[in-house]
């Protein structure tokens, strides 16, 4: 790791990385991929700078096909079989934190390489090292801007770009690791490193200038650029003002949030306390894109939650846009997911890679009804519990109307989407007979599909991401299923939730930015409305906590298992706080036949005796709050120090 780390100090870099071949992560330019450029080549013009940058996109970490059987949910989300016990999503349950740098997930994986690009090449691709190299690239960049010749058009697209993924690479690694030098220079490798730790906010003001500088140099699109007309149809990718907003936006929420205000602490009593003017920036930025969507000046927009047949994802005939599009899809010629809603997204060339890494992670291993070995993604209890009911309110509420003999009724729609539960028909091709009793699904307390090893210890089964006919018999994930996963970083709906999230800090349901007409109850519920749930009431939004806290439960529900949890509970000063440590599973006993499920809506199913149970309990202090960095990193001089704690 001190190799690595001290590659992105090198004043020299730049040869290493011109020689080791420049490739393309849109095949932007048509070269040999093992051919090499001088420096003057590298920055002379418009196509061959693009070049270098190009190798910057391809580093973009894929966190579902990191490697096999990979894990990104580290939060109160989501529990593995006893099988996957060495990967990081147990590991965090053991407070090992530690372990993100020996587990083979997308923070760190041994063989990291920027430059294999190909089907199932995203394996080679991790933050932690590709974070300083790319920091590296994108200021060798800058410092060489002058020697571009170039319209102004051409040149901002290039300095835009490289501003961008600085502070991209520096505000992805603060999240897990809190405030760092802000590498934004070429350091001397002859000297010696002195770069202080900034705090967090130190460092977010530094990457706000570079996103913000970013966003004012970009287009929204780029098909609307000169330049960008050679590759019309393959610039969605192409970093853009919208972007480079969110980002702003988002860096500004997190340097606002509890922990970055407050410190790391235990007992919860700073939930609520927010830096308002840091939120105060944020929801600027985030008015500002939302802004520019809603008056229809880009290229993004909500994706539709219209289905015919919401436990297939069957989108109805009249929808032009599909929910479940942003995070997978199927027969479509290995279509990149993400529909009209992702903004930000890595390359990720697939080529049935997604059938390796992620395609047969989410289902049961029964009798083999799902292929390979016994690790499976499970949804706890707990946080299925988050999915309130189709009048918009929680379960707990006296009046959400839920009733523990009917649990699956009447619940909010994107429960049906993303969560397999009791009686869910998961087989529909042809079966053997002595196969057939796992055709619906028989997640009740000690029912077929509930074993430990090799089923759900949790009473769920997720399918938000993967769906259940990627099994043995319907084998959507065969070539000609033409299979293709990809979990986006930023997508619209999440824009709606930090916006809402920033002006509830400061103004509570009706606090606004200046530059965009909507509250921030008007955004919550513009994400509610879409799937059709019920809007926010009045007892929640007169209520500032309440209120708060319906947010994050929104939070929870439309983003789960894309990878955001743990750093909610974290920016929240909750990850050591109980309800939230606490995994459980769901236990109650079936009493309908079979035969019910054949003939009607699981949904409609009467059980008993529903109850939850605990699985585990999390111990964490305050050291947990931001992982450690790497030992042979920290030593290499006094001013890089150690997280508290590690």
């Amino acid at each position: 790791m001190k190799k690595i780390y001290k590659t992105f100090l090198w004043s020299g870099i730049l040869s290493l990385m011109l020689g080791m071949g420049l490739t393309s992560c849109e095949d932007y330019l048509d070269k040999e991929p093992d051919s090499t450029v001088s420096e003057e080549e590298a920055f002379k013009n418009f196509i061959n700078f693009q070049g270098y940058i190009e190798e910057i996109y391809n580093c973009i970490p894929d966190k579902e096909k990191c490697n096999w059987c990979p894990s990104w949910n580290w939060g109160d989300d989501e529990i593995f079989n006893p099988e996957a016990d060495n990967r990081m999503t147990h590991q965090a349950d053991l407070g090992n934190f530690r372990a993100w740098s020996t587990t083979g997930n997308w923070l760190f994986r041994d063989g990291s390489n920027s430059t294999s690009t190909g089907d199932g090449s995203p394996k080679n691709h991790s933050l932690w090292p590709h974070a300083w190299y790319c920091i590296s690239k994108a200021n060798e960049g800058i410092a060489n801007i002058d020697k571009l010749k170039a319209s102004q058009e051409e040149r901002n697209l290039i300095e835009g770009q490289l501003y961008f993924f600085r502070a991209w690479w520096h505000f992805e690694l603060m999240a897990y690791f809190g405030g760092l030098p802000y590498v934004d220079q070429i350091l001397d490798a002859t000297g010696s490193l002195t770069l202080p730790r900034l705090s967090y906010q130190e460092c977010a003001d530094k990457a706000a200038a570079d996103f913000r500088k970013a966003a004012d140099l970009l287009p929204i699109d780029w098909d609307n650029t000169t330049a960008g007309k050679n590759t019309v149809g393959k610039n969605q990718l192409r970093i853009n003002k919208i972007m480079a907003l969110g980002y702003l936006g988002k860096n500004y929420l997190w340097a606002g949030s509890p922990l970055m205000k407050n410190g790391a602490q235990l007992g919860g009593g700073q939930t609520y306390n927010y830096d308002e003017e840091y939120c105060k920036k944020a929801a600027e930025a985030f008015g500002e894109l939302l802004n520019l969507v809603e008056s229809g000046q880009t290229q993004y927009a909500l994706a539709e939650f219209n289905y015919k047949n919401i436990y297939e994802h069957e989108r109805s005939s009249s929808a032009s846009s599909c929910y479940s599009d942003i995070f997978y899809t199927t027969r479509q010629n290995w279509l990149q997911p993400g529909s009209v809603e992702a903004i930000f997204r890595g390359p990720s060339p697939d080529y049935n890679a997604s059938n390796w890494n992620t395609s047969k992670v989410f289902g049961p291993k029964v009798a083999n009804l799902v292929g390979h070995d016994n690790v499976i993604h499970q949804p706890t209890a707990n946080y299925v519990n988050l999915y309130g009911m189709a009048n918009g309110l929680p379960l707990d509420d006296p009046n959400s109307g839920f009733d523990p003999n009917y649990p699956f009724k009447d619940r909010d729609p994107r429960f049906y989407h993303d969560i397999v539960f009791d009686g869910f028909k998961y087989v529909n091709g042809a079966m053997p007979a002595d196969m057939e009793y796992l055709r619906y699904c028989s997640l009740y307390s000690n029912g077929a599909m509930r074993p430990v090893a090799n089923a759900s210890r949790t009473g769920y089964f997720i399918q938000k991401l993967v769906p259940h006919t990627c099994n043995e018999y319907d084998r959507t994930y065969d070539w000609g299923g033409n299979f293709h996963s990809y979990l986006p970083y930023m997508r619209l709906a999440d824009i709606y939730l930090m916006y809402a999230e920033s002006c509830a800090a400061f103004g509570g349901a009706a606090g606004k930015s200046a530059n965009f007409s909507k509250t921030a109850t008007d955004a919550l519920n513009t994400i509610r409305d879409r799937v059709g749930a019920g809007q926010i009431t009045s007892a929640y939004t007169s209520d500032k906590h309440k209120f708060m806290n319906e947010i994050r439960r929104e939070r929870a529900v439309e983003l789960s298992f894309e990878g955001f949890r743990f750093n909610d509970l974290q920016r929240w000063l909750l990850l050591t706080e109980y309800p939230y440590t606490v995994k459980t599973s769901q236990e109650f006993d079936r009493i309908e036949s079979v035969d019910f499920f054949k003939d009607n809506d699981p949904k409609d199913a009467r059980v008993g005796n529903f109850r939850q149970e605990t699985i585990l309990t999390r111990v964490y202090g305050t050291k947990h709050y931001w992982f450690p960095l790497p030992d042979d990193d920290v030593y290499l001089y006094l001013e890089f120090g150690q997280n508290p704690g590690w």
